[in-house]
């Protein structure tokens, strides 16, 4: 059975850095842990506005860090999700004024009023593996399917900085990719001694782009592995799963996050297969995709994706993934509420 951490609401934390760890996390350990949904639990039904029972900074509330033995600066830490499981029966979406893709910002200022603000309850059917969808002014629904995810996970980030767990930069953070699901090695660069991983941001489901900036939130029960790949540069977080390896750009303008994912998915398929750049760079662009991660955080999220089967058998640190998705996973004691 794994270890099953459960943070007092004093415990939750708001930055990447700057925190004491709650626990340490060993190579090779399974842990379960419990995280909140973006909203701390705090909307509950379709009157609780986010704007009147939430409040800034206490939104996106992570659990950990956690300290990993032996994690060094310089190092990569590989993360392995082996199961993703709602700790809910339902989950919350909504509208936020001037929060999403398709509102005024402060960024970008118009004259038009901010969008209503709305909340959407989801009934979540584990049993099923769906999630409903009802509209709020008709009596539209549509079962989606249930697509467990993150949408932050990171570390701390380099020179003493305290980053909001709202945003995403090399150190992870708010990623906001549903390529963040069980099944799925994420690589982070480590810049503290310890690493201080710490994760949050449960999603049932969510859209490429999370366009309205809010996806369908709950809490979770995940359990993960860790392994500390000694000496291995990580320029920006990095995605591997059963068939593709993916690189993450964050920034903005989202050219610029496109831009980042592409040239490190250029260089890594490089390094892994002995091919020129230019060659490594053909074969990316004729053969990549580019997954959106999020359009409304402080910056963007962009992937470009390669399917491993065409690297010719070439390996990824060493095979961490391989390795790790082998970890036995353990029998589950907890439920959803």
């Amino acid at each position: 059975m794994s270890d099953i951490y459960v943070p007092k609401p004093a415990e939750l934390g708001y930055t990447f850095g700057g925190r004491e760890p709650v626990r340490d996390l060993g190579p090779g350990e399974v842990r379960t842990v419990y995280t909140e949904d973006c909203f701390g639990g705090a909307v509950k039904t379709i009157d609780d506005l986010p704007t009147r029972v939430c409040q800034m900074p206490y939104l996106n509330p992570v659990t950990g860090p956690f300290y990993i033995d032996g994690a060094e600066p310089g190092d990569t830490l590989a993360v392995h999700f082996l199961d993703i499981t709602p700790a809910r029966d339902w989950g919350v979406s909504s509208t936020f004024p001037h929060f999403g893709a398709l509102t005024s910002t402060h960024t970008t200022a118009t004259l038009q009023p901010p969008l209503d603000e709305q909340v959407w309850m989801y009934p979540i059917d584990a049993a099923a593996g769906t999630v409903r969808f009802q509209a709020r002014e008709s009596d539209h629904t549509v079962d989606l399917p249930l697509e467990p995810m993150h949408g932050t996970v990171g570390v701390a980030p380099a020179g003493w900085q305290a980053i909001s767990t709202i945003t995403c930069d090399v150190h992870g953070g708010n990623l906001d990719t549903p390529e963040l699901r069980a099944g799925t090695t994420l690589y982070l660069p480590v810049f503290v001694h310890g690493a201080m991983l710490a994760l949050g941001d449960g999603h049932a489901r969510q859209g490429q782009g999370e366009v309205s900036g809010v996806a369908v939130e709950t809490a979770m029960h995940t359990t993960i592995t860790v392994e500390v790949i000694k000496g291995a540069s990580t320029p920006t977080p990095r995605l591997e799963t059963s068939d593709g390896l993916l690189s993450i750009g964050c920034a903005r303008p989202l050219e610029d996050a496109f831009r980042i994912s592409q040239h490190d998915l250029v260089q890594w398929v490089s390094e892994l297969t002995g091919l020129a750049t230019l060659d490594a760079y053909q074969l990316v662009a004729q053969a990549g995709t580019a997954p959106v991660g999020n359009v409304c955080d402080p910056n963007y999220t962009m992937l470009a994706r390669m399917p491993k089967a065409l690297l010719r058998g070439a390996a990824a640190y060493e095979g961490a993934h391989e390795r790790l998705r082998a970890t036995p996973r353990p029998v589950s004691e907890v439920g959803v509420r």
